[in-house]
């Protein structure tokens, strides 16, 4: 049974029983990625993710490994578009572990400094093996087509000149500015009972900033209340995969003209098509129809 729970905060706590398990998957989903980064720091979501398991006031990065590896558990994190996740999978006798040290990286983090210089190499790495990947530059390119000059069209790892400068200071303030408790839900399923959940997870979390309108810490609106500077006819007035093809036409039709690094045409519609099948993937999924 789901059962969701918004503490007055803003802070959402959701679960899903599973009696027939033994186990829970449960993490921070937070409502923040490349969308919220102004130009001069793109990247700098997904290099905070990196540095939340590089050492908190109370773990050194080894320590936060080894107390998940020794109850045989699994830590991990995503950055995207729009959101940044921190997950864990245990077994539910150690659910307090998982989220206490959930928590403690999302409050407690130190950025220290030999250890942020070694996750900016890692991150530059990373940049490097993307672009030497066909698949990751498409798509790559079809943002920056669709969504141009804003931060929708910009990579998700960010340039190599920007994350080498970016510091400490403004890793910690772009974490202050949108970890706020509004917007982060606290989701787990498996083997869990909602009320200890909400209870471990509210003490976990309870050193959360409610940043204040108008202060330097508050960022304006939330993320899906900005409006995106689509291209394309139809405008704003477009259906949501009416604005995808939009997209995916503004992308063929910049190839067939400008090329993108010696596109040829017959690539670029491979592409649109690629996506467009995916599209009726995504359709027939949210109908019930296709599962795979």
């Amino acid at each position: 049974m789901i059962r969701v729970t918004r503490l007055a905060n803003g802070f959402t706590i959701a679960s899903d029983r599973m009696e027939s398990v033994e186990t829970v998957s449960l993490g921070v989903w937070a409502d923040v990625g490349t969308r919220n980064e102004p130009a001069e720091i793109n990247g700098v979501s997904h290099l905070l993710e990196h540095m939340a398991f590089k050492g908190t006031e109370r773990r050194s990065a080894r320590a936060i490994a080894e107390e998940i590896e020794a109850v045989g558990g699994h830590l991990n994190a995503y950055t995207a578009r729009e959101q940044t996740a921190y997950y864990a999978k245990i077994l539910s006798a150690d659910l307090p572990l998982a989220v206490d040290i959930i928590g403690d990286i999302l409050q407690h983090s130190t950025f220290d400094a030999e250890e942020l210089a070694r996750e900016r190499a890692v991150v530059l790495q990373e940049i490097g093996q993307a672009e030497d990947t066909p698949d990751d530059i498409v798509f790559d390119h079809f943002q920056s087509a669709a969504f141009p000059d804003q931060p929708m069209g910009r990579p998700v790892l960010g340039k190599a000149e920007i994350v080498g400068s970016l510091s400490g200071e403004t890793i910690r303030g772009y974490m202050h500015r949108h970890y706020a408790p509004g917007r982060l839900v606290f989701a787990a399923a498996g083997q869990v009972d909602h009320d200890k959940l909400v209870e471990l997870a509210s003490n976990a979390q309870r050193g959360l900033r409610v940043p204040e309108i108008g202060s330097a810490d508050f960022d304006g609106a939330r993320p899906r209340d900005q409006e995106l500077r689509r291209i394309g006819a139809g405008g704003d007035s477009a259906q949501p995969d009416d604005r995808n093809l939009h997209g995916l036409r503004r992308f063929v039709d910049h190839a067939q003209r400008d090329g993108f690094d010696g596109w040829s045409r017959e690539s670029a519609e491979t592409v649109a098509q690629s996506w467009c099948a995916g599209m009726r993937v995504d359709r027939q999924r949210d109908k019930g129809i296709y599962q795979g």
